[in-house]
């Protein structure tokens, strides 16, 4: 079935196309009868307004870009939920593009929300993201543009963060606080800058409380997965078997952890003590319950459709726009996995 058009309209009932468009815009230099006539045979018709001509009159696609790593984890579904909620509450759609860790595809991604005009982009990094030419891309074309989570500190954009150094260093602070000496840290890969900085709030954790450093005790992710978290927690005990503490990158990498140690007979906590990250809903209906830190998925999601938002009503209307940062609160929930009798 062929698109119908204002003209075809106009036609059928011998009036001008202008006239046809006023009175689908419920103008009031339309008669009543007039405005009638044209709805009535529009709706028969099947009419639906021409998108790319409102787009380009308006200077406004309605939608935005979304780029996360991957839509499985807790944390992100949490984030697209809460970003797709404000989206439509505001009259926008937003396009989900998962780049599953991957820079290439990323890259990709880029391209194909540029070249579908988005109004903004919201964009989370894969661990691969070294190369920063495609986002330089974004800012250079002046598109509205917010990182969140997993972040370029390079980059002079908006961002909605939390602090990951200070609450990892909250987190091992508790396990030494519960008699933890020997803490081992499974660290995210090398890139992404919130894998960087909890492995500093884990060094500084042991500076702070005289505990040396001890390389061989940080076994570092590529995939950042249960199936890492159980080779890992396999590996410790191996390496290292008098280790009393594990911090981990994610609840998922310490949902491996404790899978392992369940399996083997290894009882946690009052052989090792365990902490994981971002408070997964799976974290409260294991055996024993994850501790872990509590990462506003839901605040952060809406937070950044708020800064794009405000970023892409400055650049309608021609208003010069600074660069926004904002840091949401985190917390630390002790659970079983870490409260020692």
């Amino acid at each position: 079935m062929k698109d119908i058009t204002l003209k075809e309209i106009a036609t059928e009932l011998g009036i001008s196309i202008t006239t046809v468009s006023k009175a689908l815009k419920n103008y009031p230099d339309v008669s009543a009868k007039t405005k009638k006539a044209v709805i009535d045979l529009a709706q028969t018709l099947h009419y639906t307004p021409n998108s790319f001509a409102v787009n380009l009159r308006t200077k406004e696609s309605k939608t935005i870009g979304l780029i996360i790593p991957e839509v499985v984890h807790h944390f992100f579904s949490n984030v697209v939920n809460a970003i797709i909620d404000e989206a439509e509450k505001n009259g926008y759609l937003v396009i989900i593009l998962q780049s599953n860790e991957s820079l290439a595809l990323e890259k990709k991604q880029v391209e194909l929300l540029i070249n579908k005009r988005v109004d903004g982009i919201i964009m989370s990094l894969s661990n691969e993201s070294n190369n920063d030419d495609h986002i330089k891309e974004i800012i250079n074309r002046n598109i509205p543009f917010v990182m969140f989570d997993k972040i370029n500190k390079l980059i002079s954009c908006s961002k909605v963060i939390i602090d990951d150094q200070k609450a990892a260093f909250n987190a091992v602070q508790h396990l030494i606080d519960a008699g933890c000496k020997k803490i081992a840290n499974i660290r995210g890969p090398l890139n992404p800058q919130n894998s960087i900085d909890r492995y500093i709030g884990y060094k500084k954790a042991l500076e702070k409380n005289n505990i040396p450093f001890d390389s061989k005790l940080v076994y570092t992710c590529e995939k950042v997965n249960f199936e890492e978290g159980l080779e890992f927690a396999k590996q410790i005990m191996k390496d290292n078997p008098d280790v009393d503490g594990i911090f981990a990158i994610t609840d998922l990498v310490a949902v491996g952890v404790l899978t392992y140690f369940n399996n083997n007979g290894i009882k946690v906590p009052d052989q090792v003590a365990v902490i994981g990250f971002s408070n997964w809903f799976m974290s409260q209906v294991l055996t024993p319950k994850l501790s872990s830190v509590e990462q506003p998925s839901h605040e952060m999601g809406v937070a950044s459709f708020n800064l794009l938002m405000e970023e892409m009503i400055c650049h309608k209307e021609g208003i010069p726009f600074s660069p926004k940062t904002i840091e949401l609160d985190t917390s630390t929930v002790i659970r079983e996995s870490s409260v020692r009798k």
